[in-house]
């Protein structure tokens, strides 16, 4: 056990260092295990001995940005608590930010494994993501497509999801079949609305520029000058994916994302996602990525539960036994790592 302390030349830097309710300080104590007091403009760190060199090294760099800007985003401690823990220190790549066109919300990737996955999206007209929950496979895709359709790329936006239950029924729902499929497609639209105003997002859906539907209804369409975003793939059938893929019209890109280790689909049916992934290997134009646990980016708890539930006592997990060659950086290298 060892101790270290910090100290603040103004006291007043304590509100934004520490956050809303402390929760960027929350962020770094439950991150690294670490007890950490103030008082009088003094920071007191205690715990173990790496941690707490972590732990302060962190807090002098997120200090240092608070002396010079005033500001500090979740979005920044998370990347200080990344960078600390060895995930990008020196980073390898260009966190470029995507141009979405709101002055109000800044996206850019926050690990090397979504650096590398929007460079493919942008580089490949299909691009395959694997990875667990929170690790940005979805929002990065739509981030991308919205960069797409701001700087004309693009005609239109096109998000797709399969309407598979986790437990539950679509029958026992309440509604009418667009209200039973809503929660199904909330997620995407959530995305959407982070980044794209309400009433724009009104508009272009008025205007068939976005376009969020399940995915039975895709079949026999052709979709030209489309970005084209399935999510949660993994629950997708065999038939269904070769259906999906086979919509790609002229100037169009598709992005297939899922966790295999979050299959609802029946006992016995194959998950087209993986089935995709083994198949299409080698074809020029497709990308596979995937990210992993280091990608993850919501609550550090999230990659703590990822890394549990994927750990020894329960095998190898799905998601560990695919390979073949890549069309980028580190997803699906020969001899998978």
């Amino acid at each position: 056990m060892s101790e270290s302390t910090l100290t603040l030349s103004d006291p007043h830097l304590a509100l934004q260092l520490f956050g809303p309710q402390d929760n960027n300080l929350r962020l770094v104590r439950n991150q690294l295990g670490v007890a950490i007091t103030h008082r009088n403009g003094q920071i007191r760190i205690s715990g173990p001995t790496d941690s707490v060199r972590l732990a302060t090294e962190i807090l002098e760099r997120l200090k240092d940005k608070v002396t010079r800007t005033g500001t500090l985003g979740p979005d920044e401690v998370a990347d200080a608590l990344t960078q600390a823990a060895g995930k990008g220190s020196t980073p390898a790549f260009e966190r470029q930010e995507l141009q979405i066109g709101n002055a109000g919300r800044r996206i850019k990737p926050r690990t090397e494994g979504q650096s590398i996955y929007v460079d493919a999206i942008r580089s490949h007209d299909m691009t395959f993501c694997i990875g667990p929950a929170g690790c940005g496979k979805t929002y990065l895709a739509v981030a991308t497509a919205v960069e797409a359709l701001k700087a004309r790329q693009i005609r239109k936006i096109v998000l797709v999801r399969p309407a598979v239950e986790a437990g539950e029924s679509l029958g026992y729902l309440p509604g009418d079949l667009h209200e039973k499929l809503n929660p199904y497609l909330r997620p995407l639209m959530d995305a959407i609305n982070e980044m794209v105003d309400l009433d724009q997002v009104k508009f272009l859906m008025e205007q068939d520029l976005i376009e969020v539907i399940p995915l039975a209804y895709m079949r026999g369409r052709t979709l030209n000058q489309a970005f084209v975003i399935l999510d949660e793939a993994q629950n997708a059938t065999v038939a269904q994916m070769k259906m999906f893929l086979t919509r790609m019209g002229e100037g169009s890109k598709i992005v297939v994302s899922g966790d295999i280790t979050q299959v609802d689909l029946p006992s016995g049916v194959s998950s087209g996602l993986r089935d995709a992934v083994q198949r299409l290997q080698g074809i020029e134009g497709i990308s596979f990525v995937r990210l992993n646990e280091g990608d993850i980016v919501r609550h550090p708890l999230v990659r703590k539960i990822v890394a549990a539930y994927d750990g020894p006592s329960h095998g190898p997990g799905p998601n560990r036994s695919i390979g073949g060659n890549s069309a980028s950086g580190r997803a699906f290298p020969a001899g998978d790592r």
